[in-house]
């Protein structure tokens, strides 16, 4: 038997007081009766009636649990990097605030909602950086994220082949201890178009691979100006830039690796879709055990002390009152 609390020192002061003073109640009682030449037994009834309920109502106390009560329980997870592009374009406003601090607000809701699998963070705009490995630690992801700014990578032009290539190398690395392919994830975010020349041969090892990837396109079609330190960014003619979300090489990279395509926009927010899309996918057991749920049975010994009160109430019995 497992107990759930223990007596303490005091407590078990005031129970041994309690049995002393009634003990010398009941020397009195038989002492009396034998002095009047009176019958004392029946009160030895009552002394056994209350001692069973204060023993039953101590185990009460105490959180008896006790039986053989096993149930296995399974760890199940995925393996999940976040690619970020942190182009200049990030910091256009079409989507409020800033789509790249919209981006970071809905990243951490992504985490949030995946505290069993382990998620890493990779940045890009023409180059990639591991900004985060594979953790757990979903502090140090929410440190992570929180940092992301614009000037963390070069910014000339944005190249989905890198932070692709990147992933997949980690992903399939031999310290992974997720082996099924079905329950490793990409998800690229990004606002604009690809113009790098190695994205279509890592779409294919993607697909071939058997690893999901998903693109979340963030921005509008109508665009808005790129804000930076001394106003907004100009082209070659002084004029004002204006970026506007191209989402076909998003669509086109999710559809060649079998995967989906998420946007939001200024109307629309389909991270919640992404989610629950990713909480679809089967995790792979990473460990099981048996462990012991044994309950606390208190509630036996409490109603047994109930019936105790319920028998000394109708039970009558002579005694000498003194």
């Amino acid at each position: 038997m497992i107990w759930l609390y223990s007596l303490s020192i005091l407590e078990m002061a005031f129970i041994s007081l309690f049995i002393l003073f009634y003990g010398a109640y009941l020397y009195r009682v038989i002492r009396t009766a034998k002095y009047l030449n009176t019958s004392y037994s029946g009160v030895f009834l009552k002394v056994g009636l209350r001692f069973l309920l204060l023993v039953s109502v101590i185990i009460a106390i105490m959180g008896p649990s006790f039986g053989e009560s096993k149930r296995e329980v399974k760890s199940v997870g995925k393996d999940i990097f976040l690619l970020v592009d942190l182009s200049q374009s990030m910091n256009a406003n079409d989507v409020q605030p800033t789509r790249l601090e919209k981006v970071k607000f809905e990243l951490k809701n992504i985490i949030n909602s995946f505290s069993s699998d382990r998620i890493g963070v990779i940045i890009f705009s023409s180059e990639s950086f591991m900004q985060s490995p594979l953790t757990y630690d979903q502090n140090a992801l929410g440190l992570f994220i929180e940092t992301l700014n614009t000037n963390l990578v070069p910014n000339a032009g944005t190249d989905f082949g890198p932070p692709l290539t990147m992933a997949l190398e980690k992903l399939n690395s031999d310290d992974s201890p997720v082996t099924q392919q079905k329950s490793k994830v990409i998800i690229l975010i990004s606002d604009g178009e690809d113009f790098g020349e190695e994205t279509e041969n890592v779409a294919n090892d993607i697909q071939s691979s058997g690893i999901k990837l998903f693109t979340l396109g963030i921005g509008t079609e109508r665009g808005s100006k790129i804000r930076t330190r001394n106003g907004f960014k100009k082209d070659r003619e002084g004029k004002d830039v204006v970026t506007k979300l191209d989402s076909r090489s998003l669509r086109k990279l999710a559809s060649d690796t079998d995967g989906k395509y998420f946007e939001i926009n200024a109307t629309n927010n389909d991270v919640s879709r992404l989610i629950n899309t990713i909480n679809n996918i089967e995790g792979e057991l990473r460990d099981s055990r048996q462990v012991d749920v044994s309950a606390n049975r208190y509630y036996y010994f409490l109603a047994f002390a109930l019936f105790l009160i319920m028998v000394e109430v109708l039970t009558s019995v002579k005694t000498i009152r003194i």
